[in-house]
């Protein structure tokens, strides 16, 4: 089958790889649309901190945003898995320590992260292999595109959880990607006012399109913010994030920068903020199928283009298609 290849910064191709073959508790997914996440592009790029401690290493077929239908099944499966679409969770824990059986196994330390670190090779490919247990159903009203961000819309979901903002109540999301939107959309579906700080002309003016009051930092009215999401790359968010928000309030964090950030511990005590940190979409897929299934949430004009695999290198080089819409999310179709 083929599948893109990372086999070093800034090198990839579509191979073709040995068609992979469920064992006992896995299922083979033949994949229907997968999303192009900020993740790749620093798999792409080697800018991901897991590529600097070792914990992930080239070559690498990336790829955790996915749906699919199962096609065969190992031993020890459910035969009634057969035929139905699914997506999965990207974090897959051993199951076996303290933390996987407190339900939190996106943390545990012997995770699997699909397409991203351990050994389970991703979704930017024609087909993938995956343990049952970590498959959520997909409803029939639920198209290729919804069903490739739902990985993306637990993430959000959880951020928005995490910002416990009642409805009426306001809160600033920082950056307008995909999660940022996604987000936007989520708190919006809860009653929450919602406006968004970017950089991206474009993306401002989706958000504007979407119904968000939005712009840059020196157009940002000055409005208590009930929390703030940083759902950015910028270094410099996480200390603005917590400069704006209001005393005795959240902060969120589920962006990443490349570097550290630095924030003032001070501030954190003397504001009474309480800061909580995102990693993973786990408990949030659920919640997202259940909004795009009931149409609260809807993504689709995130979408910014649908591409094959061999268009994947350049779009991870930041080269997206010429034809491609304002929405950030690029989907691939491996059956292109």
């Amino acid at each position: 089958m083929r599948a893109l290849v990372l086999t070093g910064p800034s090198r990839a191709a579509v191979q073709e790889v040995p068609d992979p073959v469920p064992g006992p508790g896995e299922v083979l997914v033949e994949v229907e649309r997968a999303g192009i996440c900020g993740t790749d592009v620093e798999l792409f790029t080697g800018g991901l901190s897991y590529l600097q401690t070792g914990v992930t290493a080239y070559p690498v077929r990336p790829g955790h945003e996915w749906c699919g239908t199962v096609t065969a099944a190992g031993p020890g499966i459910d035969p009634s898995w057969l035929g139905r679409r699914v997506t999965g969770d990207t974090m897959i824990g051993c199951g076996r320590c303290p933390r996987c059986r407190a339900g939190r196994h996106h943390v545990c330390a012997a995770r699997d992260e699909v397409g991203i670190r351990g050994a389970i090779a991703g979704a930017l490919a024609e087909r993938l292999v995956v343990p049952a247990r970590t498959l959520h159903a997909l409803p029939p009203s639920l198209d290729a595109e919804l069903g490739a961000l739902v990985e993306p819309g637990g993430n959000a979901l959880r951020a928005v959880l995490a910002a416990n903002v009642s409805a009426g109540e306001r809160l600033l999301i920082l950056g307008t990607g995909t999660i940022g939107l996604l987000a936007a959309l989520f708190a919006r579906s809860r009653g929450a006012e919602v406006h968004l700080l970017g950089r991206d002309p474009e993306q401002l003016a989706l958000a504007r399109s979407l119904g968000f009051p939005g712009g840059l930092r020196a157009e940002l009215p000055p409005l208590p913010w009930d929390a703030v999401v940083d759902a950015t790359n910028d270094p410099a968010a996480p200390a603005l994030a917590l400069d704006l928000v209001e005393p005795g309030r959240r902060i969120v964090y589920i962006g990443l920068s490349g570097v550290p950030s630095t924030v003032d511990t001070r501030e954190i005590a003397l504001k009474d903020v309480t800061a909580v940190g995102i990693l993973g979409a786990s408990a949030g897929l659920p919640g997202a199928i259940a909004a795009y299934a009931d149409g609260s949430v809807d993504p689709h004009p995130l979408v910014g283009a649908t591409i094959g695999l061999e268009e994947v290198a350049a779009a991870l080089a930041g080269r997206r298609p010429p034809a491609a819409g304002p929405g950030p999310k690029l989907l691939v179709d491996p059956g292109r």
